[in-house]
């Protein structure tokens, strides 16, 4: 007995369990296939956040441990790579930046109780609506993204038609196109002109840049609900068909990395969380994004790594403010959460909502290939809840 009693504890002493003074973040995110271009810059921002929390103390008074799975890019893998994570010790879980992707391994969290991020999704199901209670996202959605460029091009470009041009490819094109549909015509004088739809993978919009041109008034403004490659060559096909008006988009299309394909381009605007120009007027994103090149290399090629920071930063408040790391409290202090300050502007949460339905939007436009912050937007009502969800 006294032998058994010795192995027990030498078992104790070696086992891979997680350490009694560290708290373990989980990252179930994808490191291989298509979705870690995503993934990889919001897990990396998160990761400093971490980095931050621990060299002033930690959280609890204890580090934060980060342990990782790879999801592959793949429903399947991201199941496993949830309980891989599981196994490790992990008390809360990073999912990848897409409901589709991330979901599988959030519902690993949510069945043990425990919360999950979405790294950067904006689609209202990657959370409360598509997991479970404990399931949160600190991106903004994308039907937001559509109402603030709806309502900032009437108030500051007198924008007052619209012609709405929707990407068929994926759920975020539909939900910026929700939130302009809700919110233009709302605006006095506000007129939709038409709409259309194309697939990204369409060599030639030709027939979609006819209806434009056949409309009897010419648009003050294209909604263009898309995402590259495709997004790219519509605005390159619409430009060279000689149609002038003012581009708007979704945040998805943030980044110089593609300009190459239509140069010179001048008259296009989206809204981003912050700026990676060096022209965000707040100085707490220029100092994540000097963090970020420190780390890396190199700036942030797009606002999606942001997100990944903003999630640490909120779930540690909750955290601190409910003394554990226990997923009914801790959301419970997240839910309490009503414009909490983060370096990338306010978020909130509710019972019914673990998503952003407002925020404070930087505006960049490119003007002759070069993007540059014009301004910032926070739309005047937030998106309702039935309209986030397609009612």
């Amino acid at each position: 007995m006294k032998y058994a009693c010795s192995l027990l504890a030498l078992l104790a002493l070696t086992a891979p369990a997680r350490a009694a003074d560290d708290i373990t973040v989980g990252f179930a995110i994808a490191k291989s296939g298509w979705m870690e271009a995503y993934d990889t810059p919001a897990a990396t921002a998160a990761k400093i956040r971490i980095e931050e929390i621990n060299a002033a103390g930690g959280l609890l008074g204890q580090q934060i441990k980060v342990v990782e799975a790879d999801t592959r890019t793949d429903r399947a893998e991201a199941a496993k790579a949830g309980l891989d994570v599981l196994d490790q010790g992990a008390q809360m879980m990073v999912v990848s930046c897409d409901y589709d992707f991330g979901a599988p391994a959030a519902l690993v969290a949510e069945g043990e109780g425990m919360n999950s991020f979405f790294l950067c999704a904006e689609d209202v199901k990657a959370g409360l609506q598509g997991v479970g209670p404990n399931s949160f996202s600190s991106s903004v959605l994308a039907p937001v993204q559509g109402a603030t460029m709806a309502e900032w091009a009437y108030a500051k470009r007198d924008a007052r038609t619209a012609f709405v041009l929707e990407d068929t490819f994926i759920e975020y094109n539909k939900g910026i196109c929700t939130g302009f549909d809700w919110m233009f015509p709302q605006l006095e004088g506000a007129e939709i002109l038409g709409r259309d739809t194309f697939k990204n993978d369409d060599a030639s919009i030709a027939s979609q840049i006819t209806r434009i041109k056949s409309l009897e008034k010419t648009p003050d403004v294209i909604m263009l609900c898309s995402v590259m490659p495709g997004a790219a060559a519509a605005v390159r096909q619409i430009r060279a068909a000689g149609i002038e008006a003012l581009i708007l988009n979704g945040s998805a299309v943030d980044g110089s990395y593609w300009l190459d394909a239509v140069p010179g381009l001048s008259g296009f605007a989206l809204p981003v969380q912050g700026t990676i120009y060096g022209d965000d007027p707040r100085p707490e994103v220029e100092a994540f994004n000097a963090a970020y090149e420190a780390r890396t290399g190199a700036r942030p090629a797009s606002q999606y790594a942001y997100p990944g920071y903003v999630l640490i930063d909120l779930w540690a408040k909750a955290v601190e403010r409910a003394g554990t790391v226990d997923g009914a409290a801790v959301t419970a202090e997240l839910e309490k959460m009503q414009a909490e300050p983060t370096a990338f502007g306010p978020r909130s949460f509710s019972a019914e909502l673990h998503h952003q339905n407002t925020a404070l939007m930087q505006i960049v436009e490119i003007t002759g290939g070069k993007p540059a912050r014009v301004d910032e937007w926070q739309i005047s009502q937030p998106v309702p809840l039935d309209v986030l969800l397609g009612k």
